[in-house]
């Protein structure tokens, strides 16, 4: 028979696989299920006491609009790559269906990064494309395109629309309340684009 010391070590054990098991799923979908205490991270801010608490406050506003024009930007670089590959191959990139002043700015950032000794971006040379390229590279493939995006003339307006949306958050600026409303209704427009 089992004593008391068998039952806690068991009920510890099993606690901890538990929240391993959890910690894995964490991992895999990227997503918090709290079932352990964060710990306390200190920001990049915690470490400049000397920045003022109202840039540290515009930041964190600031960030929302980072992360959504971050996730819009590879939405629409994924499905570049993904409907070049499917009409053209896995060579898409020089297969001549691209603009060559947008292939040569490319190449030409990465072999800048080599020089500076500075760590790749990435390995995709479309991830060394700026947000108005894309959409050139969009409207110049457009015979692949038009059966995915509703108008080529709506793509134009909404990725010019963006673009200029994208200097505040670019160039670290507040975005104003009026700004912030045309970035939400931009990225609607995209996505009613796609729909």
């Amino acid at each position: 028979m089992a004593n008391a010391n068998d039952y806690v070590r068991s009920f510890g054990m099993s606690g901890f696989l538990i929240t391993e098991e959890l910690r894995q799923i964490e991992q895999k979908y990227s997503i918090e299920l709290g079932h352990v205490a964060k710990r306390e991270v200190a920001g990049a801010v915690g470490y400049y006491p000397q920045f003022e608490q109202s840039v540290r406050g515009e930041a964190a506003e600031m960030s929302e609009h980072y992360e959504v024009f971050y996730c819009l930007e590879q939405a629409i670089r994924k499905l570049i790559v993904e409907t070049l590959q499917d009409a053209v191959g896995s060579d898409w990139w020089n297969s001549g269906r691209l603009p060559a002043n947008i292939t040569a700015a490319a190449e030409g950032l990465v072999q800048k990064e080599r020089d500076n000794g500075i760590t790749p971006r990435s390995d995709n040379l479309i991830d060394y494309t700026t947000f108005g390229e894309l959409s050139v590279i969009i409207t110049s493939n457009w015979d692949l395109f038009e059966s995915i995006l509703t108008s080529k003339r709506a793509v134009e307006r909404v990725l010019a629309n963006l673009n200029l949306l994208r200097g505040p958050i670019a160039h670290c600026c507040p975005m104003q309340e009026d700004e912030i409303d045309r970035l939400r209704l931009a990225v609607k427009d995209w996505f009613r684009m796609i729909g």
